[in-house]
C-alpha cells in the first residue's frame, strides 16, 4: 500500500520536484500552495507524512501554525519541515514544535528520502508502542499444532494478500482478534495501522462518532479523528459488529461501496482506502432473521468467512498454550516461569473451557500469582476446585469420582484407567486422535491400555469392537 504524503509549499516547482522524487519511489504524492489549501487536504484526508514549508506567502498561516493545528488533529502525524531561509535556531523551534525533522533548501533528495522513510517508520512504531501500552501486548500469532490451527494459518495466507474483507466467526474469547491481526501482518498493508473499533464497548449513540469523526464545531472547536480515517492504507477490525445500530450498519454499507463518507455535521467526501476485517460471536444469520442485522452488509463483509474453532476442539494445543502464557506472563511481570505437571496438564486438557483461549490465559497468570514462591512445578491441587469438579465430569464415568479422595499415588492406577477409557470414548475409538490428544505415542498408548486392563484380545487397539 503506497503511503500518501501532502507537500506544502507555495513555489510549484519545489511541489513538482518533491512530488517526483516521490513518485519515483513509489510514495503518492499530493499538495498544496497555501496554508489554507493544506489544512484543507488534511481535512480530507489525513496523510502518511507531511512535507511543510515554514515560510508560505500568500497565506495567511505559516508553517508553525499550520503545525500546530495538524498535529492537535493527529499527534502522530510525522512533518518534516522545509525552509530556504531557515538556520540553527528555526530547526530546533521545529522539533520543538513537534516536527519530526527540519531540511534546509536545496535539499538532496537522498537525504529527503532517507528522512520520509524514517519518518513514517517512528510513526509506525509510536502507534505500535502505544497500543502494546494499552493492550498488555496482543497475541499476533495463533498458539498450536493441531489440525485446526493448521486450518486457519492455511486460510491466512490464502486470503492475507488479497485485499478481500473477511468475516471471522468464532465463540468468545477463541481469537478472533488474533486472526484479524495474522490477515493483515501477512498483508500488503502490514506497514499501515491496524485499527480496533469494539463495539459491544461502544455507546450506541457515540459510534457514528468514534467511526467517521467529527467536523470542527462552531466556534473552531476541535475537529476529531474518526476510525475509518485513521485506519487509512491499513486495516480496521470491527468486532462484534452484530452489536452495531441499524443505522450505522447502513453508513458502513455506503462507505463499503465506495470507500468515502462524510463526518459527523460535516458536507466534505472523505476518501479512504481502509480493508475492513470485521468478527461476530454471533450467528449473524440468526440476527439477519430478528431484523437486527442487514443483509446486504452482511454478504459485503462476508467475502470470505473464517471460523476459529473453541478451545475444546483444540485440546491438543492446550500443553503449548499453557507453556506460551507462562512465558510471556512471567517476562510482563516479573514472575518466575513454573512447570505444569502430568496430571494438573490433563485436567487442564479435560476441561471444558466455555471461555476458550482467554480463560486459559488469566488461569495461568493467577497461578503464576497465586503459586508459592517455593513451588517450581503447578500440580493439579494448585488448581480451582471448578476445573477439578468439571473434569471429573468430563473424564470420568458416573460413580467413579469417589477416586479423587485418595491420595495421588493410591488413586493414579485407577484415574489413569478410568481416564484413558473415557478419553478414547470420547474420541469415538480412534487411539490416533487419543494418544495425540494425551500427549502420547501411539504405541505406549496401546501399552498403557493393555498394562491397565483395558486391552482384550478381540480389539486391534485395546477396545472391543473399536476401529484403529
Amino acid at each position: 500500500m503506497a503511503h500518501d504524503i501532502l507537500i506544502v509549499d507555495d513555489e510549484a516547482d519545489i511541489r513538482d520536484l518533491v512530488s517526483g522524487i516521490l513518485q519515483d519511489e513509489g510514495y503518492t504524492a499530493r499538495g498544496a500552495a497555501t496554508a489554507e489549501a493544506a489544512l484543507e487536504a488534511t481535512r480530507a484526508r489525513l496523510p502518511t507524512l507531511l512535507i511543510l514549508d515554514i515560510w508560505l506567502n500568500g497565506s495567511a498561516l505559516d508553517g508553525f501554525k499550520v503545525l500546530e493545528r495538524v498535529l492537535s488533529d493527529d499527534p502522530d502525524l510525522p512533518v518534516i519541515m522545509i525552509s530556504g531561509h531557515g538556520n540553527i535556531e528555526t530547526a530546533v523551534a521545529a522539533i520543538k514544535a513537534g516536527a519530526y525533522d527540519y531540511v534546509e533548501k536545496p535539499f538532496q533528495s537522498d537525504r529527503l528520502l532517507t528522512m520520509v522513510r524514517r519518518g513514517i517508520e517512528a510513526a509506525r512504531l509510536r502507534r505500535e508502542n502505544r497500543e502494546l501500552r494499552l493492550r498488555g501486548g496482543p497475541e499476533t500469532e495463533l498458539i498450536g499444532t493441531s489440525p485446526a490451527v493448521a486450518a486457519l494459518y492455511n486460510a491466512v495466507d490464502k486470503v492475507a494478500p488479497t485485499g478481500s474483507r473477511v468475516l471471522i466467526s468464532g465463540p468468545a474469547g477463541s481469537g478472533k482478534e488474533v486472526v484479524a491481526r495474522m490477515v493483515h501482518s501477512h498483508s500488503k498493508r502490514a506497514e499501515g495501522p491496524f485499527v480496533v473499533v469494539n463495539a459491544a464497548a461502544m455507546a450506541p449513540e457515540r459510534m457514528e462518532v468514534e467511526l467517521f469523526g467529527t467536523e470542527e464545531g462552531p466556534g473552531g472547536g476541535a475537529r476529531k479523528v474518526g476510525t475509518f480515517e485513521q485506519a487509512h492504507g491499513g486495516t480496521l477490525f470491527l468486532d462484534h459488529v452484530a452489536d452495531m445500530p441499524l443505522e450505522t450498519q447502513a453508513k458502513i454499507l455506503r462507505v463499503l461501496q465506495d470507500q468515502t463518507f462524510e463526518r459527523v455535521g460535516g458536507t466534505t467526501k472523505i476518501v479512504v482506502d481502509v480493508r475492513v476485517i470485521s468478527a461476530s460471536s454471533r450467528d449473524l444469520h440468526d440476527e439477519i432473521v430478528a431484523g437486527r442485522f442487514r443483509e446486504d452488509l452482511f454478504h459485503r463483509l462476508n467475502v470470505v468467512p473464517i471460523r476459529v474453532p473453541a478451545l475444546r476442539d483444540r485440546r491438543e494445543d492446550i500443553p503449548m498454550l499453557a507453556r506460551h502464557f507462562i512465558r510471556r506472563t512471567a517476562e510482563s511481570t516479573g514472575l518466575p516461569g513454573r512447570e505444569i505437571d502430568e496430571d494438573a496438564m490433563a485436567i487442564l486438557q479435560a476441561y471444558e473451557w466455555p471461555g476458550n483461549v482467554r480463560e486459559l490465559r488469566n488461569l495461568i497468570e493467577r497461578l503464576l500469582i497465586m503459586a508459592p514462591s517455593d513451588a517450581p512445578v503447578i500440580q493439579a491441587s494448585m488448581l480451582p476446585a471448578e476445573l477439578g469438579s468439571g473434569t471429573i465430569a468430563t473424564v470420568l464415568p458416573s460413580g467413579a469420582e469417589d477416586i479423587m479422595s485418595l491420595a495421588l499415588r493410591e488413586a493414579r492406577e485407577v484415574f489413569e484407567r478410568e481416564y484413558l477409557t473415557a478419553q478414547i470414548t470420547r474420541f469415538g475409538g480412534n487411539v490416533s486422535r487419543t494418544a495425540t490428544f494425551v500427549g502420547m505415542e501411539r504405541s505406549a498408548l496401546h501399552r498403557k491400555l493393555k498394562a491397565l486392563g483395558v486391552a482384550n484380545d478381540r480389539g486391534g487397539n485395546g477396545l472391543p469392537g473399536v476401529p484403529n
